[in-house]
């Protein structure tokens, strides 16, 4: 009996006539994934025993030596034209498949495929499925050759120049390169597989990298859920509404954001240094810190923490789109008991003269702009 079995072949050429209830049976039926409005993804149904790897039907192995290799039981959708349909496979038996001896002078690639003949729509005059050896071009480095028609690839064999039974055959620890790639249902996940370069069949299909989940949007594949924002570092600018422009010198300015959707969470640090400069006593007005993304709307409210002189102060801050591109953050002090302001911008005069190794940190949660 015939190891390679095909549902919706009629007048099979084997010993067993036509489609049987058997060959129905073991086929797989049903809509597979799409790929386009008539034709579905072929390759390969997923599964192993124990569930021990992704694929394990249709695996190509070789001999401990020589030309012949052996092609693992298992199920496939094998799509041919566009009218012919696809056409689900059963491979019931381990198959033994041999390769030409090499050639003297160079290597080839070989390609092992399962295939479709049907002579209601090719000019094959055979109506049967079958896994056969696609010979290669020998070369010093060879191609491999191309999927014929009505045929899934399922794995590249590379035969050295030369090779033969007698001089100990094709290297089957190193020759073999999986070409197998895994359909699933309408619906279904499609697993990881040979190579990820290909399109979805619809929005909202999804695929399994072996790292994760990705989702089709139309255009893309995309991972699935998306991926959380994570804190990042930003440094501000330091500025004045007047007077000179502030210079760091050996103080420090850092910030950190988190972006999520239209919201973001900052904070933001200046340190004074040695060197800082912003003209000394008097020359010094309305110090901001700049914001990581520019807000939307009118100004908000923030949150102050500052180490000036030898006290600790803390109050408030407004988070406005003004002084910046990207916006900034002003501060002022509050030291009232109702929390109320207690006086105006914080700088190098107000609430008190700052000096070496002084800090002011602003943080708060406001809406970006678009």
């Amino acid at each position: 009996m015939n190891n390679v079995r095909s549902a919706w072949l009629l007048n099979r050429t084997d010993a067993g006539g036509g489609q049987s209830r058997v060959d129905t049976r073991l086929a797989p039926l049903g809509t597979m994934a799409p790929d386009g409005l008539l034709t579905s993804r072929d390759g390969v149904v997923p599964g192993s025993k124990e569930g021990q790897h992704v694929m394990g039907g249709l695996y190509v192995f070789g001999d401990e030596a020589g030309m012949t290799g052996k092609v693992a039981p298992g199920r496939a959708v094998v799509q041919a034209g566009e009218l012919a349909g696809a056409y689900p496979v059963a491979v019931t038996n381990y198959t033994p498949i041999a390769f030409a001896d090499g050639d003297p002078n160079h290597p080839r690639v070989d390609l092992v495929v399962l295939r479709i003949y049907d002579a209601a729509h090719d000019t094959s005059n055979r109506t049967e499925a079958v896994i056969e050896v696609v010979q290669g071009t020998p070369a010093p480095s060879p191609a491999v050759p191309a999927t014929p028609g009505g045929a899934i690839a399922l794995a590249d064999v590379t035969v050295p120049a030369g090779a033969s039974a007698g001089t100990g055959g094709i290297n089957w620890a190193t020759a073999v390169r999986d070409r197998r790639r895994a359909t699933v249902a309408v619906g279904g996940i499609i697993p990881r597989g040979w190579g990820t370069n290909f399109t979805g069949g619809y929005p909202g299909q999804y695929r399994d990298t072996g790292a994760g989940l990705e989702r089709w949007d139309g255009t893309q594949w995309k991972p699935y859920p998306a991926p959380r924002p994570t804190w990042q570092d930003y440094t501000p600018e330091w500025g004045a509404d007047n007077g000179p422009v502030p210079r760091i010198g050996n103080g420090s300015l850092s910030g950190r954001y988190l972006h999520d959707g239209s919201v973001v969470h900052f904070t933001a640090t200046l340190k004074i240094g040695s060197t800082s400069n912003w003209g000394g006593a008097g020359k010094n007005g309305n110090w901001w810190l700049s914001l990581p993304l520019r807000p939307t709307g009118p100004a908000i409210n923030g949150h102050l923490k500052a180490r000036l002189d030898n006290g600790y102060y803390h109050g408030g801050c407004f988070l406005e789109a003004s002084r910046h591109a990207n916006g900034s953050a002003c501060g002022w002090t509050s030291n009232n008991a109702d929390g109320t302001p207690s006086g105006g911008w914080m700088d190098a005069d107000w609430p008190r003269s700052v000096a070496d190794g002084n800090w002011i940190t602003l943080f708060g949660t406001y809406e970006a702009a678009a």
